[in-house]
């Protein structure tokens, strides 16, 4: 029997409690001695639940915030992305089985487009666009997306 790739909703609900580390060694914008949230995708879900629509917020307020709310120095960058990801899958896979809109989690108002994050997704960006062009957010469309000088 072969392996059986595990649904977003699946990675959303494996993850463990949430922990605190000191970390060894600087990496990315975590100095060396800092401590270091390492959060859960069900508490990236709550925050960006919590984000009032027609705004958005950038993931570096979001792991701020959250380092503040959990007695840390920080929260982990690597982490924060990938726990973002599994939110905007999951939300979307709700979607797509006929969940209302007004009930996934509005990962719109905290996937920047031209963010790492933003060009992983499944789905690509476009819903990401329409959502936030529904809801008055300004957004920045990434420099790929932008049409490319046509060659002479």
């Amino acid at each position: 029997m072969g392996y059986k790739r595990k649904t977003w909703s699946e990675k959303f609900s494996t993850s463990s409690a949430p922990k605190i580390e000191v970390t060894d060694k600087a990496f990315a914008d975590v100095p060396a001695g800092a401590r270091m949230l390492i959060a859960t995708p069900a508490i990236f879900d709550s925050y960006i639940k919590q984000i009032p629509k027609g705004k958005s917020v950038e993931l570096s307020s979001i792991r701020k915030d959250l380092a503040a709310e959990y007695h840390a120095d920080y929260t982990c960058p690597i982490t924060s992305g990938i726990f973002l990801r599994i939110v905007a899958e999951k939300a979307w896979e709700e979607y797509q089985k006929g969940k209302p809109l007004n009930d996934i989690s509005p990962f719109w108002r905290a996937i920047d487009l031209n963010s790492p994050t933003a060009k992983k997704l499944s789905f690509g960006m476009d819903f990401i666009l329409e959502q936030r062009n529904r809801e008055g957010i300004e957004s920045h469309l990434p420099k790929t997306r932008m049409s490319k000088p046509s060659k002479g």
